[in-house]
């Protein structure tokens, strides 16, 4: 937290975006009233599993890893002219589905991107809570340059460790990660600027879930080109 709220000179020295010092104490004490409230609530553990927005970004990570099987399966049938697809439809596409791939995305959902990225969005409105256009461009410039590079290495990791291929992954990130960051900043961008600007706290986590559905079919529908 220190790391990214820079001490007494705001984040990385950048204090004109934040709050002045009788705000930031001011926030400082009805964060920790919350925190004093939240202990009680939970019997002094001081932390509760934010299970909504875990379930919620778990669901929407299925369905997206689900639209991508399933444009992939049919754009393959289509190529192979395969007979199949007019005699059995959609329930053949389906017969094929790997669920284990999807079990694989719906626990990553919400063991890592839903409680995770609910606390970074957390932090953002707890050391920037007025909402202004500088606040704004920052919070979209640290989710490009922190939320993001943690989510495609963490799913990258997450995958990998599933399958049982922990050595190939130094490789993965050598080869993977850095072209799909900077593929991503295209689409990311404007949503994180929709997320901050327009959605509210308790609902970012599903936005953004819901706009990974529509991330994982474009990656889908570029790369089987």
């Amino acid at each position: 937290m220190d790391l990214l709220g820079g001490g007494h000179g705001g984040l990385w020295g950048w204090n004109f975006f934040l709050p002045d010092s009788n705000t930031s104490r001011n926030k400082r004490r009805s964060f920790e009233a919350k925190s004093s409230n939240s202990l009680q609530a939970t019997g002094g553990s001081g932390y509760q599993f934010p299970l909504k927005q875990s379930l919620t970004a778990g669901c929407l990570t299925l369905s997206g890893d689900t639209i991508a099987q399933l444009v992939g399966r049919w754009r393959k049938e289509i190529a192979l002219n395969s007979s199949s697809l007019e005699k059995d439809g959609v329930s053949n596409i389906f017969s094929e589905h790997d669920w284990i791939r999807s079990l694989r995305m719906l626990s990553y959902g919400i063991l890592i991107y839903g409680p995770g990225s609910f606390a970074w969005y957390n932090y953002l409105d707890h050391v920037m809570p007025k909402q202004s256009v500088g606040n704004l461009m920052l919070k979209v410039l640290l989710n490009q340059i922190v939320l993001g590079p943690c989510v495609i290495g963490a799913v990258f990791a997450w995958n990998n460790i599933w399958l049982g291929k922990i050595s190939q992954l130094p490789a993965m990130y050598r080869k993977d990660a850095l072209p799909t960051l900077l593929y991503g900043f295209r689409f990311w961008i404007p949503v994180s600027i929709l997320n901050f600007w327009v959605v509210p706290l308790q609902a970012r986590v599903a936005f953004m879930s819901v706009a990974s559905i529509f991330w994982n079919f474009y990656l889908s529908s570029t790369m089987s080109k």
